[in-house]
Formats: structure tokens, C-alpha cells, sequence
């Protein structure tokens, strides 16, 4: 498989705080804020640039990552993310070894389903070590909404 590393995703309890601090002590340029809201998950999230590197500040409201983060506590870094040039490869691919990918709720994730409430299309590996999650992006996508976010 094809695969970048892209980012992780951090979970925070207040999204301006955690922006301000990153943009003030590392410098980052930091996005306008995001919303995700899909089968019971809602969060707000930016993205945070330090150069070339990247991570998305991930504001937990309501489904699985807010209970997460009540459980584990802020800072908690829950996902590695990754993009491959053909998302639908990528899945084929791992449908092949025998794994399901899955939405971001942990239900299988069919083929025809990969597009995502942020515009790119996404996959995610079942969780399979505690909370630990590993997303595949779209590469293309995922880098256009970057910069959407950005401008």
C-alpha cells in the first residue's frame, strides 16, 4: 500500500486555548475552525502548521471521542493519519488481507461510502491496541481541504 505519513490527532477541552498556545509558543499557523458531525460524532478541530508538519487540534462535543476524552484526559494523541494517492486501492488492498476498514464510529465502511463531512475521502483500520486508530486519507483531498482551511 501507498501510504504518507500525513498527522496525528489530538484530543484538547477547549480548541481556542490549545490554538492559542501552539500558535504563540511554537508559532504554528494555526486554521479556521472545523466541524465534523456524522453518525453521532461531532467535533470542532484546526489544523496546526510548524513548517511543513502538521496536527489537527480534535475539540470533542458528543459521540465516542468526547467519551475518550473524558476517560483519558486532554492531550491524548488517539490517531496517526496517513494518505495514499487512490483511497480505493488503499481499500481494495486491505479488504484483500482480510481487514475491514470502518467510518469513524467503527461501523464497516463500504466502498461507495469513503467520502468524508470534511470533503476528503477517508478510510480507518479497525482499532485493534485500546484507542490507538489509524486513518488513510486521500492525499489529493485531504491537501485541497488543507488549504481551504487555510484560506
Amino acid at each position: 500500500m501507498d501510504l504518507k505519513f500525513s498527522h496525528v490527532d489530538v484530543l484538547v477541552e477547549n480548541l481556542e486555548e490549545a490554538c492559542a498556545y501552539y500558535a504563540q509558543i511554537l508559532q504554528a499557523r494555526i486554521s479556521r475552525t472545523l466541524v465534523w458531525e456524522r453518525g453521532g460524532l461531532h467535533v470542532r478541530y484546526a489544523i496546526a502548521l510548524i513548517g511543513q508538519e502538521r496536527f489537527m487540534l480534535v475539540q470533542p462535543l458528543a459521540g465516542n471521542l468526547r467519551a475518550l476524552l473524558d476517560q483519558a484526559g486532554e492531550g491524548m494523541i488517539y490517531r496517526h493519519c496517513y494518505t495514499t494517492p487512490d483511497i480505493e486501492q488503499a481499500y481494495d488492498e486491505l479488504l484483500g488481507s482480510g481487514v475491514q476498514p470502518e467510518d469513524e464510529n467503527g461501523n464497516p465502511l463500504t466502498r461507495e461510502d469513503l467520502q468524508s463531512p470534511a470533503g476528503a475521502r477517508i478510510i480507518w483500520l479497525p482499532k485493534r491496541f485500546g484507542h490507538f486508530s489509524i486513518e488513510i486519507l486521500e492525499e489529493k483531498s485531504l491537501e485541497a481541504a488543507i488549504e481551504a482551511a487555510f484560506a
